[in-house]
C-alpha cells in the first residue's frame, strides 16, 4: 500500500523502497516490473512480512539477492527475470517453503545448483534459464513433486539427467537445452505422461530414443537436435498424435525412416537433416497435412522421392526460423516429382539404377513377359539382389506381390 512519492516513512508501519511507502501491514502483492529501478534490492524489503508476491521484473537491478528476502517466510512467488543480478541464489531463499514459483532467469547468477532446492516441495514453477548455473542437476529435485514447469535451459550444467525428474509426475515443460549435460535419456522418461515439451537441444547426450517416449501423448514438442544420439527412431513415436515439431537434426540418427511417421497428423515442423537416416523417404509422409517446415537434407536418404510428398502445401523454397525446407544432399534418384525438381540440390545418384526400356514386367528384357521373367525376379529375390526396376507394383519393395503382378499381365489376353 503506498502513501505516496518522496514522503517520509511511518516507522516501525511503513517500509521506504525506490523512494515510495509501503505498509508493512498491508503490502502483500508488490509488483515493481518494467518500473527503471537499478542498484541492489535494498535488505529492508524483507520487512513486507505479509508479503505473498515480489516481481521486480525487467529492471536494472544489479548486485546479489539478499538473503534477508528468506525472512519473507509467507512468499509464494519470487520474479526477478531479465535483471543484472549477480552472485548465487542465498541458502535463505530454499527454506521459503510456501514458494510455488522462482523465477530468476536472464541474469547472471553464477552458483551451482544447490541440493538444497529440494526443500521447496510447493513449488510449481522454476525458471532460472539464462545464467551461469554449474555443476549436476541435483537428485533432490525429485522431490518437486508438484513441479509442472522446469526451464533451466542456457547455463552451464553438466553431468546427467538424474533418474529422480522421471518422478514428477505432474511436469509438463522440461526445458534443459543449451548447456553441457552428458549421458542417455532416462529409460524412465515415459513416466512423464503430462510433459508437453521435452528440449534438450545442444548438450552432449548420447544413446538412444527410449521406446517408453511412446507414452508421453500429450507432448507437442521433442527437441534433441545438436547432441550425438544415435539409434533409429522408435516406432512408438507414432503414438504422439499432439506432437508439433519433431526436431533431432545434428546427431548420429541411423536406420529407415518408419512409415509410422505418418500419423503424426498435428506435426507443423520435421527436422532431421544432418543425420545419418537411410533408405526410402515414406510413402506416409504425404499425410503429414499440418506441417509447414520440414528439412531431412544432409543424410543418407536413397531410392526415389514418393509422389505423395506433392500433397504437402510446401513452399520448398521458404525459410522458417532460419530452417529451411530441404532435402538436398542425399543419395535420392530421378525422376523426381514437378512440385520439387527445382530444389532437390545436390543428390549422389551414383548408385541410382536407369531401368532400360521395355514392356512392363519384362526383368530379363527380351522383349516378352513369359515365365523367364518371373525366374529372374525369384532368383533376384533369393539372393537379395534386386533393384527398383524389379518393383513391378511400385510399393518400394520387390517380392512376391511382384511376382504376382508378373502373372496377372501374363495371364491378360
Amino acid at each position: 500500500m503506498s502513501v505516496g512519492w518522496g514522503q517520509d516513512c511511518v516507522e516501525g508501519i511503513e517500509v521506504e523502497l525506490w523512494g515510495e511507502c509501503y505498509s508493512i501491514e498491508e503490502t502483500t502483492y508488490l509488483d515493481l516490473s518494467y518500473s527503471g529501478l537499478t542498484g541492489e534490492i535494498p535488505p529492508e524489503i524483507s520487512n513486507l512480512i505479509n508479503l505473498e508476491f515480489l516481481c521486480l521484473g525487467e529492471n536494472e537491478l544489479t548486485g546479489g539477492i539478499p538473503p534477508e528476502i528468506g525472512d519473507l517466510v509467507n512468499l509464494k512467488n519470487l520474479q526477478l527475470w531479465n535483471n543484472q543480478l549477480s552472485g548465487g541464489i542465498p541458502s535463505e531463499i530454499y527454506d521459503l517453503t510456501n514458494l510455488i514459483e522462482l523465477s530468476i532467469p536472464y541474469n547472471q547468477l553464477v552458483e551451482i545448483l544447490s541440493p538444497q532446492i529440494g526443500n521447496l516441495v510447493n513449488l510449481r514453477y522454476l525458471f532460472l534459464q539464462g545464467n551461469y548455473i554449474y555443476g549436476e542437476i541435483p537428485s533432490e529435485i525429485g522431490n518437486l513433486t508438484d513441479l509442472t514447469h522446469m526451464f533451466l535451459s542456457e547455463n552451464l550444467l553438466n553431468g546427467e539427467i538424474p533418474k529422480e525428474i522421471c518422478n514428477l509426475f505432474e511436469l509438463e515443460y522440461l526445458q534443459l537445452g543449451w548447456n553441457s549435460l552428458t549421458g542417455h535419456i532416462p529409460s524412465e522418461i515415459g513416466n512423464l505422461t503430462n510433459l508437453r515439451e521435452l528440449i534438450l537441444i545442444s548438450n552432449s547426450f548420447t544413446g538412444e530414443i527410449p521406446s517408453g517416449i511412446g507414452n508421453m501423448e500429450s507432448l507437442t514438442f521433442l527437441v534433441l537436435g545438436g547432441n550425438n544420439f544415435s539409434g533409429s527412431i522408435p516406432l512408438e513415436i507414432s503414438n504422439l498424435i499432439n506432437l508439433e515439431e519433431f526436431n533431432l537434426w545434428g546427431n548420429n540418427f541411423s536406420g529407415e525412416l518408419p512409415s509410422e511417421i505418418g500419423n503424426l497428423l498435428s506435426l507443423q515442423r520435421l527436422w532431421i537433416d544432418g543425420n545419418n537416416f537411410s533408405g526410402l523417404i515414406p510413402e506416409s509422409i504425404g499425410d503429414l497435412q499440418n506441417i509447414y517446415s520440414i528439412n531431412i537434407s544432409y543424410n543418407q536418404l536413397s531410392g526415389e522421392i514418393p509422389e505423395s510428398i506433392c500433397n504437402l502445401e510446401l513452399d520448398w523454397g521458404q525459410w522458417d526460423n532460419y530452417v529451411t525446407n530441404g532435402i538436398s544432399n542425399n543419395n535420392l534418384c530421378p525422376p523426381y516429382p514437378e512440385c520439387i525438381e527445382d530444389y532437390v540440390g545436390y543428390q549422389d545418384t551414383s548408385e541410382c539404377i536407369d531401368c532400360p526400356d521395355s514392356i512392363e514386367g519384362d526383368t530379363n528384357y527380351d522383349g516378352y513377359v513369359n515365365i523367364l521373367d518371373i525366374i529372374t525376379v525369384v532368383n533376384c529375390i533369393l539372393s537379395n539382389d534386386c533393384n527398383e526396376c524389379f518393383d513391378i507394383n511400385y510399393d518400394s519393395s520387390v517380392d512376391i506381390l511382384d511376382i504376382i503382378s508378373m502373372i496377372n499381365i501374363i495371364l491378360e489376353p
